[in-house]
């Protein structure tokens, strides 16, 4: 079975931008097309956040201020927090709800 859908995109941009962009995805913006599922093969981001199903984030992968890559994970209630990121000593590090560290490795 077949099933069409129509996109409705909002775009706010410069009159150059909008032009620009107008140019190349006008006909693919305004015209129906096809629903179609395809696996993709990559994701750009520079941040990816797991939440839970209140909304709070338990879970993120990303780049801090100083362009450092971490992985962060927190518990259910909150109380602890682990670190992992290959830039900064320790390596590892478990953190209380204070953020006073219980455990770091190297």
């Amino acid at each position: 079975m077949r099933r069409e859908s129509k996109s409705i995109w909002v775009v706010t941009c410069r009159d150059a931008d909008c032009e620009f962009f107008g140019g190349i995805f006008g006909d693919r913006l305004l015209a129906p097309s096809l629903a179609t599922a395809e696996k993709a093969k990559r994701v750009n981001a520079e941040e990816f956040l797991l939440l839970d199903p209140s909304g709070k984030a338990r879970a993120g992968l990303g780049l801090d201020q100083n362009g450092e890559v971490g992985l962060v994970l927190t518990s259910r209630d909150g109380n602890r927090t682990v670190y992992l990121t290959p830039d900064e000593r320790p390596v590892i590090k478990l953190t209380d709800r204070d953020g006073q560290i219980i455990w770091s490795a190297p």
